[in-house]
């Protein structure tokens, strides 16, 4: 592959997890897993463990 569309998505990619661990750790409340879980399976599971965290896990009500 081409270096020009690998590095913007490498780019893309630590954007995504950043924007994950800073609302996992900065929230004071998460649902169904400890934090610790939640920030695995959006390492696992990219990107489908972000959005599912952002959907089920993410308490809303700070």
């Amino acid at each position: 592959m081409d270096t020009r569309i690998i590095v913007p998505l490498i780019l893309l990619v630590c954007l995504y997890l950043g924007a994950c661990f800073y609302s996992i750790f900065k929230s004071a409340h998460v649902k169904y897993l400890p934090r610790w879980a939640w920030a695995l399976v959006c390492i696992i599971s990219i990107p489908l463990g972000g959005i599912l965290y952002f959907i089920v896990g993410r308490d809303t009500y700070e």
